[in-house]
This record gives structure tokens, sequence and C-alpha cells, in this order.
């Protein structure tokens, strides 16, 4: 399956599941441990769990989970190439990651922050 069809089935699957503020980052080349990175805000802890359950039954067998580190603030789901970060809205504030990964995007290697 390539890039961009796994990509929908991830964005699909989190957006039909309430999820808001889903982006999309592509670190292809830009030195970074995988090529994409896929955020999305919960609307709560309950939720944020939810959504990684939906993500386990609805991707699953076609997608390996490699490792997945949960809380109900922030779960994080490594697929190899392909990082998911589920987050509250607190804590998606809190740590900014799209700061981060906009400088590696734009060729920063987070030199800026």
């Amino acid at each position: 399956m390539e890039f961009q069809q796994r990509l929908d089935n991830i964005v699909k699957v989190l957006d039909m599941n309430k999820a808001e503020s889903i982006e999309v980052f592509d670190l292809q080349g830009k030195n970074y441990f995988v090529d994409f990175a896929i955020i999305a805000t919960s609307l709560g802890q309950k939720h944020t769990l939810a959504l990684l359950d939906h993500l386990k039954k609805d991707l699953k067998p076609a997608e390996r989970f490699n490792f997945v580190d949960e809380s109900g603030d922030w779960v994080v789901v490594d697929l190899g190439d392909i990082l998911i970060h589920i987050m509250t809205s607190e804590y998606r504030v809190k740590y900014d990651i799209e700061s981060f990964l906009d400088s590696l995007k734009d060729g920063l290697d987070g030199e800026a922050l």
C-alpha cells in the first residue's frame, strides 16, 4: 500500500471518530526517524483512548503497530514510517510539536527551537 493511501486511511479513521485539527507532516528526507507524522486533537482523555482503539480496529492487519505509548492525554502510535500523535487540546498547546515538525519540514532541523 502506498503512503498516500495509508495516510488517507489513518486520517479517515480519525475524522470519522471525531478527532479535530488533523494535520499530516511530510518529513521524507528531513533528517527525522519517520517519513510522516500525523497529529490529531481529541475531545478529552476517554476520547484519546477511544481513538486509539478505533485505529487498532480499523487499520489492522494492514498496518503493523510497532509501539504504542498511551495515556489519556497523549497517545503515540509508531507504525515504523508513520508516527501518529493523538492529544487533548491542552497537551497539544502545551507541547506544540507542530512547531518542531514545521521546523524540520522547513529544513531547520529543529535548530530554531
